[in-house]
């Protein structure tokens, strides 16, 4: 079966009939369909139409409440806290935003936790998003766990990543550091898994803690920690950040983001944001600029983020082709 072409309206468009046909709600469809359409956009495959069937089983069997509604309650003037109530975490993000925005720019600083919560997709998406408010933005977000300690078998903490997106001053970000507390995303082993393809040696461990290339064993061990015990400690600042302040499930004790035993994950993100002029002025924005241009000044130096940007613009051109199996994998959802 060849290939199927989709413009990235496509992905949209059949990313959300996918989960509303499921069972979520028109609403929280959208909400999950956009952040599927811009992990596309930006050529991050794992997390685009990749994860639709997942999204959409989970529906289904109960694991995401489709229909859920956010509750959000501004408990102090710089404190929003939203309860996904087992449901997407995308649209109880979209729930606490201008909450969040507003927080900020009264009080210069702002942050909000969500709990009850699940996969909020690409995390840099989120803090690009308040960037683009003209807002520094730091997020985090916790997942099941799948990262043992130094010296240890047993995963305790998630992939764990946070992002931190910086205003270009001009609508847009600058610099978008996305990165995870392990060598590469559990959601790229879950791609080799499922095509056969043996990832690289240095990306996970067997359930005995030894190294291996074998994406389904992967799947049963461990993820392999960025830069051994100190991406363990990334992942357990993440973690107290994301779930113990937010007052979700620990990773440890959080149900899959595969598969559907468990019941909801009920993990927790959490989203901070600064509004610079109240701390530095005008002085903040020339010395990002000035940071970045000793970067790109150097040879083959680029920006954190700015692959995306490359391929965000190849992509919105050209669009995405799509795996034929994957694409009926998704229609299955659709009721016509």
């Amino acid at each position: 079966m060849s290939d199927i072409h989709m413009t990235l309206e496509e992905v949209g468009e059949i990313a959300q009939a996918a989960l509303e046909g499921a069972g979520a709600s028109a609403q929280n469809a959208a909400s999950v369909a956009r952040s599927t359409m811009k992990a596309e956009r930006d050529g991050i495959r794992s997390h685009g139409l990749l994860y639709v069937p997942i999204y959409a089983e989970h529906v289904a069997c109960g694991k995401v409440d489709g229909m859920a509604k956010p509750v959000v309650e501004r408990s102090r003037p710089g404190a929003i806290r939203v309860d996904a109530a087992s449901g997407f975490a995308h649209p109880a993000i979209d729930a606490g935003w201008q909450a969040l925005s507003e927080a900020a720019r009264e009080n210069g600083v702002a942050a909000m936790t969500i709990y009850n919560s699940y996969n909020c997709g690409v995390l840099g998406h989120h803090a690009e998003r308040l960037a683009q408010d003209g807002l520094l933005g730091l997020c985090f977000t916790h997942a099941p766990a799948s990262i043992a300690p130094a010296g240890g078998r047993k995963p305790v903490v998630g992939t764990n990543p946070f992002s931190i997106a910086v205003p270009d001053g001009n609508g847009d970000a600058l610099i978008v550091i996305d990165q995870s507390a392990s060598v590469i995303a559990k959601s790229e082993i879950l791609l080799r898994s499922r095509t056969g393809i043996p990832i690289e040696p240095n990306w996970a461990l067997d359930p005995d803690g030894n190294p291996t290339t074998d994406a389904k064993i992967a799947l049963k061990g461990s993820m392999a920690p960025s830069g051994g015990y100190k991406g363990f400690g990334i992942g357990l600042l993440v973690e107290i950040m994301a779930a113990c302040l937010s007052g979700s499930v620990l990773s440890k004790d959080a149900s899959p983001f595969s598969g559907t035993a468990g019941g909801p994950p009920k993990t927790g993100q959490c989203f901070m944001a600064f509004d610079t002029s109240a701390f530095t002025g005008s002085t903040f924005s020339q010395q990002v600029l000035d940071l970045a241009g000793a970067i790109t000044d150097q040879d083959g130096c680029r920006l954190p983020g700015s692959r995306r940007q490359d391929n965000r613009k190849t992509i919105e051109r050209e669009g995405v082709s799509l795996d034929a199996e994957l694409h009926d994998r998704i229609r299955q959802y659709i009721k016509n």
